[in-house]
């Protein structure tokens, strides 16, 4: 599970992430430009800041523009992930070395409306796929259920080569079997995490829901 801070306390993030971090894999970071998507999070010094005091390792998920450059920054300041986005990333098996040579995590996320197809010869240059199950900008979005036929896809594509199937987007109680069923193993929740009465409750609830449904 990794839980994105997307809907956290901002003012707090540090006593936020470590509400999760005995129930976590990893926190996940959206790092947004108003560029490639219209909303803004985080500049590059302040999830510096946040990536340093981290009590999990980071998964950076990068709605930014000039990903060639951004996602090997990234992941050079720790990241232990780190995503870009294919549709903002024009040299993308690269980039995705780069990001591999840190020691990092190196993961490729499409949009809802971007067919993953077209990305499958990268396949050896990527840890993870990220389908976005929402379009990418903004919490609290509704899960689309018409990205389950892609998430199956991906995980075809896959095969049995070790690469994670991360979805992001309306993960929640009531959807993470779906996705799971369809061939996700790494799901990321904001508000089904942060708006519950105990975020660690919630991540461990969540994390049972995909185990039973994968077994």
């Amino acid at each position: 599970m990794t839980p994105s801070i997307l809907n956290a306390d901002f003012s707090n993030l540090q006593y936020e992430i470590e509400r999760i971090a005995q129930v976590s894999d990893f926190v996940h970071l959206d790092v947004m430009d108003n560029i490639f998507v219209p909303n803004f999070t985080f500049d590059f010094e302040s999830a510096h800041k946040i990536i340093n005091s981290s009590a999990l390792p980071v998964d950076a998920h990068l709605m930014v523009a000039n990903c060639d450059v951004m996602g090997p920054a990234y992941a050079e300041i720790g990241c232990a992930s780190v995503t870009v986005h294919a549709e903002a990333t024009e040299k993308i098996s690269q980039t995705l070395k780069a990001i591999r040579s840190t020691g990092a995590r190196s993961g490729l996320a499409i949009k809802p409306n971007t067919s993953i197809e077209q990305y499958i010869d990268f396949s050896d240059d990527v840890d993870m796929f990220l389908i976005m199950t929402v379009e990418p900008g903004f919490g609290g979005q509704s899960f689309m259920e018409a990205m389950l036929p892609k998430i199956r896809r991906t995980r075809e594509i896959i095969g049995s080569r070790s690469i994670w199937l991360q979805v992001d987007g309306g993960i929640s109680i009531d959807t993470i079997e779906r996705a799971a069923e369809a061939g996700a193993d790494t799901f990321v929740a904001g508000s089904a995490v942060f708006k519950a009465n105990d975020p660690a409750v919630m991540v461990t609830s969540l994390r049972n829901l995909a185990e039973n449904m994968a077994d």
